[in-house]
């Protein structure tokens, strides 16, 4: 679940910043991707237009998830609104609005969206422009006309190289929204309130960059590179980022700092002329991230981010063989998750880490923090090389039931087994009876031997040990101690693996049961304890709150009835990190 992008999210956020679906991968002079810099520090985009089966499957997503978003932006609005910025607050409702007790495809239409045809997400500079094709121009139009509508008053109208635009500062931020419609495309942008008009006319698209990202085919190459999809690919460029915030001369960044300085009163101190560098040299750890839709179809959403890191980071690990047994198969139970921690390798890895960054400390103010952070890293570097600890090369847990807590019960019913895999089982056996009481004896030959009373006792349960040369295993629950072979004899993980972890619908699903059954619970005692005389004065405001929060539980209800599958899984190749993860619905 972890690894899963949330196409719902992306969907709402298509309403003003409209970033996914559609096409841009032709060299159509007026293709989003053309008005995007070749140098754009973070871009999110499409290069080719959704097929028909990816939209559905996108746009049925979206109809499962869309009531949960919708409460939870009801609630955001509800926040603004006791933190006083009540015209945020309203915009946010009307928003809201837009979605509410709509399908996904009709809010598309009422918002005059073509997300088949083309979009891109990117930074002008830092500040964020958002371009998405429009199928109705009149539609976008009223629908900024219904948010002016919201806002209180009409937005101020300005013109950029012949361009017209929309435009509100917003509060005492000074930071403006621009909103305008370029031809068929509609283009929202934050800028500073007092941008230039060169800076205004670019991300408007009146003036082009000298070098676009479609003629530059950076993000093209990196979707072949990667296999990604061409329905929506996306990179953060940390090269170019993060000494764009550490100089302070990025226009958006710079008005960030004016006013923390103006609401604080204290001078903006000049910024030492190692920022830049020392941004470089951060960045040059893990130079860019991106993502990217690997399959898409009314049956399987599979995604992959990559993660790029320093040549020593990849070479300490692409190569490294974790002897954890699972991790080099695929997982299967019901919940099973295998993560890699050769704790042998991470302390001589980090230790090293911290000693180069103790021989050259950060003077830049961003990054001093840095130098107590990897401090402390290499203290704890040092204590985790002490045995059994320091033996350990990670960790599998499979659940193979769980039934919810009973009536007058606390704990759910669980059963299944954990699994630690160390280079001194003996030691970690030892280090487990001194601390949970009970002389037992496990034998080393992978048969299980029945926990003391005192354990079982406090797990309401029977449960099992067994061990081998490689692994100690422990199951609870009945039938748990047949299965302990299965995991001490799993094969051991692969070259560069980090992690596997498979999750089926029907655990996902009593688990989202059990959420929701304590948010219906939660909402009834609020409702019930604002309705009481001499409640707070903010009690009815935390009974909505409780409100709302139940209806994104139920969405999720109602999203959890499609699933068959999660899983996921993560590696390091000689590149950087490769985290995918896959759903399957029925």
């Amino acid at each position: 679940m972890g690894y899963m992008m949330r196409p719902t999210k992306r969907l709402i956020a298509l309403g003003l910043a409209s970033v996914l679906l559609a096409a841009c991968g032709h060299k159509d002079k007026d293709a989003p991707l053309a008005f995007v810099p070749a140098d754009t520090p973070y871009v999110f985009a499409n290069l080719d237009k959704l097929d028909d089966d990816a939209y559905e499957a996108m746009v049925t997503q979206a109809n499962n998830e869309l009531p949960g978003q919708v409460a939870q932006m009801k609630s955001v609005a509800q926040d603004l609104e006791t933190k006083g910025n009540v015209e945020g607050a309203r915009l946010l409702r009307a928003f809201a609005a837009e979605f509410d007790g709509k399908t996904a495809e009709a809010t598309l239409k009422n918002l005059g969206l073509d997300v088949k045809t083309g979009s891109a997400f990117y930074g002008l500079g830092l500040s964020p422009v958002a371009r998405v094709a429009l199928a109705d121009t009149a539609a976008w139009d009223a629908f900024v006309g219904r948010l002016e509508t919201a806002y209180g008053k009409k937005l101020d109208t300005a013109d950029a190289g012949g361009q017209a635009y929309r435009h509100v500062t917003l509060g005492d931020t000074g930071v403006q929204l621009i909103i305008a419609t370029v031809g068929k495309q509609a283009v929202v942008s934050l800028l500073p309130a007092d941008a230039a008009q060169p800076t205004i006319r670019q991300a408007l698209g009146a003036d082009r960059p000298e070098k676009n990202l479609q003629d530059d085919g950076r993000l093209a190459d990196l979707a072949k590179d990667k296999g990604y999809k061409n329905y929506a690919v996306g990179q953060v460029d940390l090269v170019r980022l993060l000494p764009l915030v550490a100089s302070g001369k990025d226009p958006l960044f710079s008005t960030f700092l004016k006013h923390q300085s103006a609401k604080t009163g204290e001078p903006i101190p000049p910024l030492p002329a190692s920022c830049v560098p020392e941004a470089s040299r951060v960045a040059a750890r893990v130079p860019s991230i991106s993502f990217g839709y690997t399959r898409l179809d009314m049956h399987h959403q599979e995604q992959r981010v990559d993660v790029a890191l320093a040549d020593d980071v990849t070479k300490a690990f692409s190569g490294l063989k974790v002897e954890l047994p699972g991790l080099g198969q695929e997982a299967k139970g019901p919940f099973d998750v295998s993560i890699a921690l050769p704790v042998e390798q991470i302390r001589t890895f980090f230790t090293a880490q911290a000693d180069a960054v103790a021989a050259k400390p950060f003077t830049c103010p961003a990054f001093t923090n840095l130098n107590d952070s990897f401090a402390k890293l290499g203290s704890t570097m040092q204590q985790a090389a002490i045995p059994p600890f320091g033996d350990i090369r990670g960790v599998r847990i499979v659940l193979d039931s769980f039934k919810p807590a009973a009536a007058g019960q606390q704990m759910p019913a669980i059963t299944g087994r954990v699994l630690l895999a160390t280079r001194n089982p003996a030691g970690l056996l030892a280090m487990g009876q001194a601390m949970l009481g009970g002389d037992f004896k496990v034998a080393g030959d992978g048969k299980p031997s029945a926990l003391p009373q005192n354990i079982t006792a406090m797990l309401g349960m029977p449960g099992w040990a067994a061990m081998n040369g490689q692994a100690i295993v422990v199951g609870v629950g009945e039938g748990e101690d047949g299965r302990l072979d299965e995991l001490l004899m799993g094969s051991v993980g692969d070259a560069g693996r980090v992690s596997r972890f498979h999750l089926n619908g029907d655990m996902y699903r009593a688990w989202v049961d059990v959420m929701a059954d304590k948010a219906q619970s939660f909402a009834s005692n609020m409702a019930e304890a604002a309705g009481a005389d001499g409640a707070p004065d903010d009690q009815q405001a935390q009974a909505a709150a409780a409100e709302r929060s139940k209806a994104q539980f139920e969405a999720m209800k109602a999203q959890a009835a499609r699933i068959v599958d999660v899983s996921g899984e993560a590696h390091v190749d000689d590149k950087g990190l490769v985290m995918s993860g896959a759903v399957e619905y029925k």
